[in-house]
């Protein structure tokens, strides 16, 4: 006996034509809570490897705070890591050499940095895992230190070293760099400096009349500010990666 087929009915063909459609929202579903669980997992990560440099750079700033105790340099745990200010006679006027009396506290400088915990995470064996984990998120752990010049709005003399306070600010950043470099003997690498002139003053000068006021604004406004800093940063490319 010829078995007749039920007639296929509009209602079953729509059903049909759109099974492929649930099956594809499910698999796109699937995959953005992958995606979703992913990114919390590397913020997680992320979080960790942030709340361990700041212990370090905490750790650091007391340090610092204990022993720099000299009357012209204050020490500030700040949001771009650890803030070192020098103030005082640091320079003669319009000159970027460092006066030889304060050679002894940027030597202790030097040596707190270069003792410091921060400094030397790559050394200590109870940070290896905290590493292992930023390499295989392509990434490495940059430690600064950045040091950067400030002027106050005087101009310079006709006939000064250097054609602008920028110039003289970068300057004295440089030289004294190279002067904690050397007393620190650490590798060069770890070491900046910058200049911004007048532009960044803590005290608005122009907005004081009285002229001893003035003065002692000005001389708050010429400083040196050495950052310790630690963050994140990607891993530096081979050639092979880069496709040379």
């Amino acid at each position: 006996m010829q078995h007749l087929r039920h007639p296929v009915t509009m209602d079953e063909r729509k059903a049909k034509a759109t099974a492929w459609a649930l099956t594809f929202a499910d698999m796109v579903t699937l995959l953005l809570t992958f995606f979703v669980l992913l990114l919390v997992i590397l913020n997680d990560a992320e979080k960790h490897v942030n709340a361990v440099i700041d212990k370090l750079l905490d750790v650091t700033y007391e340090e610092m705070n204990q022993d720099l105790s000299s009357a012209n340099v204050s020490v500030a745990r700040a949001t771009k890591g650890i803030k070192i200010t020098i103030r005082g006679n640091l320079f003669k006027s319009a000159s970027s050499e460092v006066e030889p009396e304060y050679y002894p506290v940027i030597h202790q400088i030097g040596q707190i940095i270069k003792e410091s915990e921060v400094i030397n995470i790559h050394d200590n064996t109870e940070y290896k895992n905290l590493l292992d984990l930023i390499r295989k998120r392509g990434a490495q752990l940059n430690v600064e230190v950045r040091c950067e010049g400030h002027t106050d709005d005087e101009k310079l003399p006709p006939n000064a070293e250097y054609p602008s306070n920028w110039e003289l600010s970068a300057a004295r950043s440089l030289n004294l760099v190279r002067l904690m470099n050397k007393y620190a003997a650490m590798p060069e690498r770890y070491f900046s400096a910058m200049g911004y002139g007048e532009f960044r003053p803590i005290v608005d000068v122009k907005s004081i009349s009285d002229y001893a006021k003035k003065t002692e604004a000005r001389a708050i406004n010429r400083r040196v500010e050495i950052y310790l800093d630690a963050f994140l940063q990607q891993s530096v490319m081979s050639e092979i990666e880069i496709n040379i």
